[in-house]
Parts: structure tokens; sequence; C-alpha cells
């Protein structure tokens, strides 16, 4: 149990690092080319829009809670103290 507990520690810790470090990863959809064929036309990719990549889950995690804290946390400039 406790092996299995690190091991799923590990994997996370590994991925936060992989995040942290490389937050791009290519589109799975265009295998990173950016553009997709149909039938006889070549366009855009739609997922990553011809970028190539695309962000992890991870990453887009980290920062919607980076978001939340920030709207949570500070004040609002604009508002008067009276509001």
């Amino acid at each position: 149990m406790a092996l299995a507990s690190l091991l799923i520690l590990l994997t996370t810790a590994g991925y936060a690092l992989l995040c942290a470090m490389r937050p791009f990863a290519p589109c799975r959809k265009c295998s990173g080319i950016g553009v997709r064929t149909r039938r006889r036309t070549v366009t855009l990719c739609r997922r990553c829009h011809g970028t190539r990549a695309r962000l992890r889950i991870g990453r887009r995690l980290l920062n919607n809670s980076r978001t939340i804290h920030a709207q949570g946390t500070r004040p609002d400039r604009k508002a008067t103290p009276w509001q």
C-alpha cells in the first residue's frame, strides 16, 4: 500500500514538473503538423489553430487555479470604499 502511494506521488510530482518545464505538448489531432487534410483540401487544425501545440491539462489547471486565487484575494481597485 505504501509502495503504491509512493508511486502515485512520484508520478504526480513528475507530471507537475513536466508541466512547469514544458507547458506545451504536440497537438494530438494533427500530430503536431498544424494542418489537416480533408478530402482534397488542406485546412488549419481546429484544435491548435495551426500552432502545432496545445497547452497541457495540468498547466491549464494550474493557470485556472492561479486566476481564481488572484481574483479572490486581490482587492478590486475600481471599487470605492463605501460600496
